[in-house]
């Protein structure tokens, strides 16, 4: 397992790749018992959520996790399945001020429902699909994939 190096960018975000999996982590802002507030959100095998506030640090993450040899290589073996967008457009909730992807993040599980995490597993293959939809989201574009 090896870190990517931070950016600034990247703001409060870290990155461990292991194998064909990123594990991505958000440091929360909070420091009390208020911290699940800030954390991103993890439907396991069913979607994520991101704060909005941290969405342009995660968005420069996933940017700098998909220049390491690892992404490369997972694409690679992928074939063509880089084509297919496992990834939902973005849905903003502002009630809450997250933004949520429906699509393949961790293994699923019996836990129904956004819960907070400090990790958010990805496998590299599918990283290109959720770095369009972020950053579709972060241009204030909306895009729908046909078919």
């Amino acid at each position: 397992m090896y870190e990517i190096p931070p950016t600034p960018a990247m703001q409060r975000w870290s990155v461990s790749v292991d194998g064909a999996h990123a594990i991505f982590a958000c440091a929360p802002w909070l420091e009390d018992h208020t911290a699940d507030r800030v954390l991103p959100r993890l439907w396991p095998g069913r979607g994520l959520g991101v704060s909005d506030a941290d969405t342009a640090g995660f968005a420069a993450a996933i940017a700098e996790t998909m220049k390491a040899p690892n992404y490369w290589t997972a694409s690679h073996a992928a074939a063509r399945a880089w084509q297919d967008q496992p990834w939902s457009p973005a849905r903003r909730d502002h009630d809450d001020g997250f933004v949520y992807f429906a699509g393949p993040c961790g293994e699923s599980g019996l836990e129904v429902g956004y819960r907070p995490a400090y990790h958010l597993p990805l496998a590299l293959r599918d990283l290109r699909g959720l770095r369009i939809r972020v950053a579709a989201y972060l241009r204030g574009v909306v895009s729908v994939h046909p078919g």
